[in-house]
């Protein structure tokens, strides 16, 4: 009876050291959900944008002399309103998604009906383009700002204005209304302040000093906490308090011109001309989300679901990355966790935690180790087709480093090597050029590289494909040599400033111990006995 041959041990994939980096976080993971932006060209700069609050949540998107709205599901232009003679600065849906309010750059302001694109209702008074058209939680009244630096309280049925004011020194570019009370509005200007008004009164409860031309403003659920947009600045003001100041964020280089909530206000998201998309943490007031734009933002809208983030341009571009909502998410989890589809795990493993009775009879089962090409070719010491297959494309490169470190220590390197034609060569060449400036492979294949020099340097230039591979992986080289020469320099230069560093930190120990051991000396020594004053003799006397 012959021996049983001894089974063929798998190539070991070596672990190669790695540059630690942070662990993602939950926002990371769920802001990636979004898709790849489907960017729109308008016709002009898209100046705002305003998500309708019912459902299917269609928006609509302020650019030049137009209005365009789009299909909360289909993502594309259902209707356009183009009435106005001069562009578009502000838009605004009712609560219901029935009614549309938007601003022009001749100071007017009209309310249209969502589907039919009727004009309800002209609103006249302004004489400069008008910035700001909100809808209040009563649906009968609208608050509009202009540059001409007044701030309006409309009443929708008589086309009216209910309460002026003209407080504000320069354009008024942002206004909110408080999310509890219809009677209370904030408004920003160029003037640099935050002003809170009661429309009740007539009067200006409070003025809030920004610093710098406000942009943009927005209240949180509950009308305590607002933020302003001025300059590359947030601000965090607590009405409760009085509006004081309780936080100054300054994550953006350029002016932050609009701001949105996502995630039912549990973080805001902020534009800037800086080109960035950035999304805070209100409790830690961090930024856990970047997105970079093509452009500089001037205008972002977050859908109420959370499902389509838009973002408006000064190129006349509009991002839409879109995402599935939470609540559908779930649901489609659940509908497909309740089918059991065969090929999936669930089928084949459908009885796994049935219990064995006592007369069950069970079959033990072999698992056969199955092997991949390289290590077929390694079992039988082919390793010339074991290099071939590993650099099919098909594997990492820690497993190509593994596959030339094994054969290294089989000595089967040059086997695998030789008797290659320009063809066959190039794959390997071509992984040498792109992976052998990565630091934790740059031992093993600087030895690979050498012997393939050694084997095929006469030949290496006859054949045009190899000659340019090995200038490539000349210009590799030398760039790596570069750069580990200018570390050694700089690891020199920092060894240097560290000692100089460690002899002034010594010296300055050593001088303050003498200074004190001398002051000790002074502390202790004894007292000089006092100056004897000659008496004078009686025979001077």
């Amino acid at each position: 009876m012959s021996a049983q041959a001894p089974s063929y041990r798998k190539l070991t994939v070596k672990q190669f050291p790695r540059v630690t980096s942070q662990r993602e976080n939950v926002d990371g993971k769920y802001w990636k959900k979004f898709q790849a932006p489907v960017l729109v060209k308008e016709y002009g700069t898209v100046n705002a944008i305003a998500f309708s609050p019912a459902a299917p949540h269609d928006f609509a998107v302020a650019a030049s002399a137009r209005v365009q709205m789009y299909g909360g599901r289909t993502r594309v232009v259902q209707r356009t309103v183009s009435r106005f003679k001069e562009p578009v600065h502000a838009v605004d849906y009712r609560a219901d998604g029935r009614l549309l309010v938007a601003g022009d750059g001749e100071g007017l302001v009209q309310v249209f009906d969502a589907n039919s694109r009727a004009i309800l209702r002209t609103l006249r008074g302004h004489t400069r383009p008008v910035h700001v058209t909100r809808f209040a939680s009563n649906n009968t009244q609208v608050l509009t700002c202009s540059d001409d630096r007044s701030v309006r309280l409309w009443d929708l049925p008589s086309e009216q204005v209910v309460v002026q004011f003209d407080e504000h020194q320069d354009y008024v570019r942002a206004g909110r209304f408080s999310t509890d009370n219809p009677s209370l509005f904030i408004t920003a200007s160029y003037d640099h302040t935050v002003r809170l008004w009661d429309a009740r009164s007539s009067q200006c409860a409070m003025v809030m000093q920004h610093g710098q031309p406000v942009e943009d403003v927005i209240a949180f659920p509950g009308g305590g906490l607002i933020v302003s947009a001025g300059g590359p600045t947030l601000k965090l003001w607590d009405l409760l308090a009085g509006g004081r100041l309780t936080q100054a964020i300054g994550n953006h280089q350029k002016t932050v011109t609009s701001l949105a909530f996502a995630m039912d206000a549990t973080r805001l998201v902020t534009g800037s001309l800086d080109q960035h998309v950035k999304i805070y943490d209100p409790q830690t007031w961090q930024v856990v989300h970047t997105v970079r734009q093509p452009a500089p933002v001037l205008s972002i809208g977050m859908s109420p679901n959370d499902s389509v983030l838009a973002v408006g341009m000064s190129s006349g571009m509009l991002a839409l990355r879109t995402r599935r909502a939470g609540a559908e998410d779930a649901t489609r989890r659940e509908e497909r966790a309740e089918v059991l589809q065969q090929g999936a795990y669930r089928f084949f493993s459908r009885g796994v935690g049935h219990e064995l009775a006592q007369d069950d009879f069970v079959v033990e089962a072999r698992r056969v180790k199955k092997l991949a090409a390289y290590d077929k070719y390694l079992r039988s010491f082919q390793y010339g087709n074991a290099l071939d297959a590993a650099l099919s494309g098909r594997h990492q490169a820690t497993i190509v480093v593994s596959l030339l470190q094994e054969l290294i220590h089989r000595g089967g390197l040059k086997m695998a090597l030789s008797r290659r034609d320009d063809v066959a060569l190039e794959p390997l060449l071509r992984f040498l050029c792109k992976t052998l400036p990565r630091p934790r492979y740059t031992s093993i294949l600087m030895h690979v590289a050498e012997r393939v020099l050694d084997i095929y340097e006469p030949v290496l230039t006859e054949s045009p494909l190899t000659a340019g591979l090995l200038s490539k992986l000349k210009v590799a080289v030398h760039q790596e040599v570069r750069q580990q020469q200018e570390l050694v320099r700089l690891m020199g230069s920092l060894e240097m400033v560290l000692s100089v560093a460690s002899l002034s930190a010594a010296s300055a120990i050593a001088g303050g111990a003498g200074a004190a051991e001398h002051d000790a000396d002074a502390d202790s020594a004894p007292a000089a006995p006092p100056a004897l004053t000659p008496t004078p003799s009686k025979a001077s006397a």
